[in-house]
C-alpha cells in the first residue's frame, strides 16, 4: 500500500507538468518552439544511456535505493527548469529530467516485484498500473485548474508542486516502503540480455506494442484537432476516459482473462489495439456530428487492449528473467517502451503525408506483435508463461 501511494503521489505530479514541459520553455522561459523542441528531445535522448546502467545498479544495490535516487535525479530536472532562462539551461534540465525517468522506470518493476515477494506479479503490476493512471490523470486535471486560476504563472505552479511529489514520493519509498524477505540469488551464470534470444524477441514485440501507447498520446490531439477540425475539447475528454477506465478495470482486466495465459492475454491485447487502429480510421467514414461518440467509444478498445496486455507483460518480462540478473533485463526490457517514445512523434508527422498512413503503420506493428508473441511463447521459460489463476 506503502509503494502505491508513493506511486501516485509521484505520477500525481508528473501528470502535472510532464505534459506541460514544452509549452513552459516557450512561454516562460521565453524560447522559441524549435529550440525548445530540440532541448527537450535531447532529454529524452540522454534518458537511452541510462538502462544498462540502471540494470547494474539495481543488481549491486537494490531496486528501491536505486528509484529513490531516481526520483530525486528527477526533483533536480524539475527544479532545473524552475532556474533555466536560455537555451543551455533547458538543455540540463531536460536531460537531468529525461536520465531520471529512464532510472526510474529502469528500476521500479524490479522494486514491484520485491515488494510483492513471491508471489505471481500480473496483480501487483496491474495494481501499480491503476494507482499510477489515476495519479497521472488527477495531475493533469490539477493543472487545468492552475492554468485557469493564475493564468501563466499557474506553470510555476504546476512546477512547484511536481519538485514537491518527487520529494514526497522518495521520502515515502525510502522511510514506508519495505521490500519483502529475498532468497539468496543464485551465482552469476554469465549470461546477459544480449545473449538470450529469446528475451531480445520479448523487448522487440513489447516495442511494436509500445508504439501504439506513444501514439495515442502524441496523436490522438494532431488527429483529432489538425485532421478532422474536432471541437478542442475533445482530446482533453478523451484523455479522462482512458485514465478513468485504467485507474479502475485493471483488477477487472485480470479476472476476466484469468484463463488466458501471459502469451494469450498478450496477444489479445496486441489484437485489440490493431481493431483500435481500424476503428479510429473508420471515423473518417463518419459524419462529423457523430465523430466525438464514435472517437469516444474507440477509446475504449484501445483502454481494453492497454489492461489486457501490460499488466501481463511486466509479469512475462520479469518471470522470464534470470534472478541473478533481474535488474539488468528488467532495466533493458524498458528500451521495448523508450525506443517507441522517441520513434512515436515521427509515425504521427506522416499525417502529413496521409490520413490514413499512421493507423496502418501502427496497426500493422500491432498485428506482427500479436503474430510473433505466438511463435515466441515456446521459447520462453514454462513457468513464466504458465496461467495465472486469481
Amino acid at each position: 500500500m506503502a509503494l502505491l501511494c508513493a506511486l501516485g503521489i509521484d505520477n500525481f505530479g508528473s501528470g502535472l507538468f510532464l505534459p506541460l514541459a514544452l509549452v513552459y520553455v516557450t512561454r516562460v522561459v521565453g524560447l522559441p518552439l524549435a529550440f525548445a523542441g530540440t532541448a527537450v528531445t535531447l532529454g529524452t535522448t540522454a534518458g537511452l544511456l541510462v538502462p544498462p546502467l540502471a540494470g547494474r545498479l539495481v543488481d549491486r544495490m537494490g531496486p528501491r535505493v536505486v528509484v529513490v535516487g531516481a526520483q530525486l535525479l528527477q526533483a533536480a530536472g524539475a527544479g532545473a527548469y524552475a532556474l533555466a532562462d536560455g537555451v543551455v539551461e533547458v538543455v540540463i534540465a531536460a536531460v537531468l529530467l529525461g536520465a531520471g525517468q529512464q532510472l526510474f522506470y529502469s528500476s521500479l518493476f524490479a522494486l514491484i516485484a520485491d515488494v510483492a515477494g513471491d508471489v505471481p506479479k500480473d496483480r501487483p503490476f496491474a495494481e501499480v498500473g491503476m494507482a499510477r493512471a489515476g495519479g497521472f490523470g488527477l495531475g493533469g486535471l490539477t493543472s487545468s485548474v492552475f492554468l485557469t486560476w493564475y493564468g501563466n504563472a499557474g506553470y510555476g505552479v504546476a512546477l512547484a508542486v511536481d519538485i514537491g511529489t518527487f520529494l514526497v514520493a522518495a521520502a515515502v519509498v525510502a522511510f514506508v516502503v519495505r521490500p519483502a524477505a529475498r532468497a539468496p540469488r543464485p551465482a552469476p551464470t554469465g549470461t546477459g540480455v544480449l545473449r538470450n534470444r529469446p528475451y531480445l524477441a520479448l523487448i522487440l514485440l513489447s516495442g511494436m506494442f509500445g508504439l501504439s501507447l506513444d501514439f495515442f498520446l502524441v496523436g490522438t490531439p494532431v488527429f483529432v484537432l489538425d485532421l478532422l477540425h474536432g471541437p478542442t475539447w475533445l482530446p482533453g475528454t478523451i484523455l479522462v476516459v482512458l485514465t478513468v477506465v485504467t485507474s479502475f478495470g485493471g483488477t477487472l482486466a485480470l479476472r476476466l482473462t484469468r484463463r488466458l495465459n501471459r502469451i494469450d492475454a498478450m496477444r489479445g491485447g496486441s489484437a485489440l489495439f490493431a481493431a483500435w487502429c481500424l476503428v479510429s480510421l473508420g471515423v473518417l467514414l463518419v459524419p462529423a456530428p457523430w465523430r466525438p461518440a464514435y472517437l469516444l467509444a474507440a477509446t475504449l478498445v484501445y483502454a481494453a487492449g492497454d489492461l489486457v496486455f501490460g499488466p501481463r507483460s511486466g509479469a512475462l518480462a520479469e518471470a522470464a528473467a534470470p534472478p541473478e540478473a533481474k535488474g539488468r533485463y528488467l532495466a533493458a526490457f524498458q528500451y521495448a517502451f523508450t525506443v517507441a517514445q522517441v520513434l512515436a512523434p515521427a509515425v504521427v508527422a506522416l499525417f502529413s503525408v496521409s490520413s490514413w498512413l499512421p493507423w496502418v503503420l501502427v496497426g500493422v506493428c500491432a498485428c506482427l506483435a500479436a503474430a510473433g508473441l505466438g511463435r515466441l511463447g515456446p521459447r520462453l521459460p514454462a513457468e513464466a508463461v504458465t496461467p495465472i489463476q486469481s
